[in-house]
């Protein structure tokens, strides 16, 4: 899978299939247009990639949005190269490019460079300035600029559609099970250990402590984890939250590796989500503290 950092694609890459999108998530839904987009190209045998954009571009026009991501771009390339992708594009969403219209997006990127020959979008796309563009302006203009634009059906579960928003709102709640079906893969959250103030090491549970950054802020509380960094993959558990017995004041995610009892600081880990087990909630002292974390192990490795 080559990556491109802007649509000037080698002339092998050109003249082939795309499916264009946020994919913050990479969905069962997000799944089903990638996969149909390939299943296209291979009946074809033209070239097949993916155009997605960085950074999001609700995060671009709303500084304030700070917890919303799914994944990370880095995990996105991951997911992405199991589809076996002939090409990546990843478009820098930034003033310049949002302020080009619906028009000239499809004829300065998808003709003139992508040379694209069968665009698959989902129903909800949009595009352009002030998001103008719509399915109706790619069926519009596909004979003048030679391309077939392919609508797939919305992916359902339980009659209700799949997709970021739907799944975010899931996290938030909560409903790791569920948000994991809909992923095909456990919601995982991927950063460096940071210092915390040893309290968790004091009290016999050293935990790891992340920053969320821009993910999804999932229900405070505790879950089971798994835990995997390049040199192994442990179960644990994990508290999302401001840690109240504390009177914390910063959000942080803090997690106990079963097994692991070593210095884990500025290493990479990725802590992946099982089961959400309780709320966070704040104890009298630190004996009830500790019990309730002995009660939350158990739960967590059944």
């Amino acid at each position: 899978m080559k990556i491109y950092k802007n649509p000037n694609l080698d002339q092998k890459h050109c003249n082939g299939v795309i499916a264009i999108g946020n994919f913050d998530g990479l969905h069962l839904g997000h799944q089903k247009v990638i996969s149909e987009a390939k299943r296209k190209a291979e009946t074809n045998k033209i070239p097949f990639g993916v155009m997605t954009f960085e950074p999001l571009p609700v995060m671009f026009f709303n500084k304030k949005i700070k917890n919303h991501r799914i994944n990370s771009l880095q995990q996105k390339k991951q997911q992405l190269k199991k589809f076996k992708l002939d090409f990546l594009i990843i478009i820098k969403f930034n003033k310049k490019f949002s302020s080009q219209s619906a028009e000239e997006f499809i004829k300065k990127i998808i003709f003139k460079k992508t040379k694209c020959k069968f665009l698959y979008v989902s129903k909800n796309f949009k595009f352009g300035f002030k998001r103008q563009g719509n399915i109706k302006t790619l069926k519009k203009f596909e004979k003048k600029y030679d391309f077939k634009n392919i609508v797939t059906k919305p992916f359902k579960k339980n009659n209700k559609v799949i997709s970021s928003t739907f799944i975010r709102k899931k996290i938030r709640l909560g409903k790791i099970v569920e948000v994991n079906k809909l992923l095909d893969r456990n919601w995982t959250v991927v950063g460096k250990v940071i210092k915390g103030q040893g309290r968790g090491h004091k009290i016999g549970f050293p935990t790891c402590n992340l920053k969320l950054n821009d993910y999804v802020v999932p229900k405070l509380g505790v879950y089971a984890v798994k835990v995997k960094t390049n040199n192994f993959i442990k179960n644990g558990i994990a508290n999302v939250g401001y840690r109240p017995t504390f009177n914390g004041k910063n959000l942080l995610l803090e997690t106990n590796v079963f097994g692991i009892n070593k210095n884990l600081y500025n290493k990479e880990i990725n802590i992946s989500f099982k089961k959400f087990i309780r709320p966070e909630k704040k104890f009298r002292n630190l004996k009830y503290l500790k019990k309730q974390i002995q009660l939350d192990i158990k739960q967590a490795k059944k």
